[in-house]
């Protein structure tokens, strides 16, 4: 096969499947957040957040079978209410957050339920382990955000339950309870380069001299 029909055919395909894979949209560190619940001593559930996570998101709410997520969850922003509680948590003998400063999940798998559902597979590595965990996802909204600089946004929430010991957290098994209840918000702001059409005709691109976007932090 000759180098020119190749490139030809690499033209007709390669668009064809980044179509396919659905727009690209980038993690709002802001705005997605994991939450977490643990036994503690069979007293309660300690309660904790991590925020800032970062990561790629190709979704078309046409094809869910093609949607790829790939997540980086920064463990230092790891908050349990306390800083003497969060520096318990991050120590070597459980998250071991020095050696191991993020967790990471990649999706493999998406199996659409209906248009606003879907069970999403992928792999999470958390302490130097991966493992297979499956996502129970919603889709929120999918719509131009009404705040500057109105991108395109999709917002989902998802939950999860997975076994500490299963990736290696083993320590304190009489006062840490081994199941851990995940509820994940995120929200994703669409790649610049095709926001055109979901602005009205009506609003600047950007928003006025001063006015900074939600990623900032500045607006809600």
């Amino acid at each position: 096969m000759s180098h020119r029909l190749i490139m030809i055919l690499l033209l007709v395909i390669v668009p064809g499947l980044a179509s396919a894979a659905g727009a690209r949209y980038q993690l709002d560190p802001v705005h997605t957040r994991v939450l977490f619940a643990i036994e503690h001593a069979g007293f309660s559930s300690a309660l904790g957040t991590v925020s800032g996570s970062e990561g790629s998101l190709h979704f078309d709410p046409a094809n869910w079978e093609a949607a790829r997520l790939e997540v980086s969850i920064p463990l230092s922003r790891l908050d349990l209410g306390d800083s003497k509680w969060n520096e318990a948590a991050l120590a070597r003998n459980l998250l071991d957050g020095k050696r191991y400063p993020d967790a990471r999940f990649v999706s493999t798998h998406v199996q659409p339920i209906d248009e606003r559902h879907a069970l999403v597979t992928g792999l999470l590595t958390l302490r130097g382990v991966t493992g297979e965990i499956v996502l129970d996802v919603t889709l929120n909204a999918l719509k131009r955000h009404p705040m500057p600089p109105f991108r395109r946004t999709a917002g989902f929430s998802a939950t999860t339950t997975l076994s500490r010991r299963a990736f290696g957290i083993s320590a304190w098994p009489s006062v840490i309870g081994d199941e851990v209840q995940l509820r994940i918000e995120a929200e994703a702001v669409r790649d610049r380069g095709g926001d055109d059409a979901d602005k009205p005709a009506d609003q600047p691109s950007s928003g006025p001299a001063g006015t900074q976007h939600i990623h900032a932090g500045s607006t809600p």
